[in-house]
């Protein structure tokens, strides 16, 4: 059970990782880690979800601490809904984009500040699994308020939406949350919509959402292909990722998005700082300083880009996992506004996608390569030996910096495994050291995560 308590959230199969009771013991957790008396829950479509949500809801109230139920929703909307109800946390039931069998937690503080494993998950974990269970204490119980907050957020978000060109979209939800948070949105835009597995079902007879692994876009892709779309767009299951294929039905880099969209942001704000994370392409930082911005490197994972764009005051954030994160959104990833923010840009560019992405495309990545290693900590120091000109930087994992190439080697933080990114000026460059690095590293080759 332990082993479902991960660096930014809670997460396992359901029922033998996570039931009812532990759900139970990890609400009553969160409000003493907390400190709150109200907290926000919201769920994703996921079969097990009602009966989480039901215990979790029970454990909450038994503490004293009120519950604002938003129901079905997506985990942006939870970012949103912290704030604008003045809540002391929020606790989104989801898995995210994992397969059908899982369930488990993201949970936000008050602004919506993510709690992660080194912020409150390590005493949640505690608390929850500690044996025998505690006793509740004697309090007045809290109550429950169901609220159907979703016509005021999707109002929320036409506010950023400006205007929009007619285009035709293919839309490919994966049966997950955002096929019942989409529609109101899109009634209000000049778009065409093709929509994909729209029916919300938590079995995802068609695909896992999970638009990070190329074989759950192929749909959309040849859908893009079939109907001349000037635009594919793919959510995951709790729609806080999102990823597009171009009017050629060709997958889009996310971090060309970033470099992409750091335009828009830079004219409204200039000089100001834009985040990406560290695997991102040389040409994200590029276009950043080209456009008068200031670039900001940071550890993958959104708590440590939403800490940063706090201390920063960045106004845009992008990831190579399709999150993108905005300073009007409380600084939280909001996939939504990363596709409105995509069709503006579009529509005032009078140019196709690829046509935008084209200048990007002058550097040769590897994309995200997973070893499974014994000792990963000897892999990174034979690469720190064997490297000895290299600029060296450890914000996440070890970074070797050349003229003409470089590569980051990142250990999982819940399994043994590295991932490798490199990037170089040539694809032979990129080849002949691809070829070394995998050999320092050894191990075999393990599928993404």
């Amino acid at each position: 059970m332990a082993g479902i308590f991960k660096a930014y959230d809670i997460r396992g199969t359901y029922p033998d990782q996570i039931d009812e009771q532990l759900a139970g013991r990890i609400g009553a957790a969160a409000v003493e880690v907390l400190g709150a008396r109200r907290i926000l829950i919201g769920r994703d479509m996921r079969q097990s979800g009602p009966a989480l949500r039901a215990a979790m809801v029970e454990a909450i109230v038994a503490q004293g601490c009120d519950v604002i139920d938003i129901g079905e929703c997506n985990t942006p909307m939870t970012y949103w809904a912290v704030n604008v109800m003045d809540a002391d946390a929020a606790i989104m039931i989801t898995a995210s984009h994992n397969p059908a069998g899982y369930n488990g937690c993201k949970i936000s503080g008050r602004g919506a500040k993510p709690v992660s494993y080194d912020t409150g998950i390590a005493e949640i974990e505690r608390l929850a699994l500690r044996s025998p269970a505690p006793v509740r204490p004697t309090v007045a119980r809290g109550t429950v308020s169901e609220r159907d907050l979703l016509p005021d957020y999707q109002r929320w978000l036409l506010g950023f939406a400006g205007t929009l060109k007619p285009f035709k979209l293919v839309i490919d939800t994966g049966n997950g949350m955002m096929g019942k948070m989409l529609p109101g949105l899109l009634a209000h835009l000049p778009c065409e919509v093709i929509p994909l597995f729209f029916e919300v079902d938590g079995s995802f007879p068609n695909h896992e959402p999970n638009p990070l692994n190329p074989a759950n876009m192929r749909d959309l892709q040849a859908k893009v292909r079939a109907t001349q779309a000037d635009l594919g767009v793919a959510f995951d299951g709790d729609g806080d990722r999102v990823m597009f294929v171009d009017e050629r039905g060709e997958l889009v880099q996310c971090d060309y998005i970033t470099a992409l969209l750091a335009a828009e942001f830079l004219a409204h704000a200039p000089g100001s700082t834009i985040i990406y994370d560290l695997r991102s392409s040389w040409v994200v930082r590029d276009e950043i300083l080209r456009l008068g911005g200031t670039p900001l490197e940071s550890r993958v994972g959104h708590s440590f880009i939403k800490q940063s764009m706090r201390q920063s005051n960045a106004v845009f954030a992008g990831e190579l996992s399709g999150h993108f994160y905005f300073r009007d959104a409380f600084f939280t990833d909001n996939a939504e506004l990363a596709m409105l923010t995509l069709l503006r840009v579009l529509g005032r560019s009078g140019q196709k996608l690829s046509e935008l992405m084209r200048p990007f495309a002058r550097y040769h990545a590897t994309g995200e390569v997973n070893f499974e290693v014994a000792d990963k900590d000897a892999c990174l120091v034979r690469l720190t030996a064997a490297f000895p000109d290299a600029e060296l930087a450890h914000l996440d994992g070890l970074t070797l910096r050349f003229a003409d190439w470089w590569c980051n080697v990142r250990p999982s933080n819940t399994e043994p495994v590295l991932r490798l990114n490199l990037e170089a000026r040539t694809v032979p460059l990129r080849e002949q050291m691809r070829h070394r690095v995998e050999q320092l590293i050894g191990g075999k080759p393990a599928a993404g995560h």
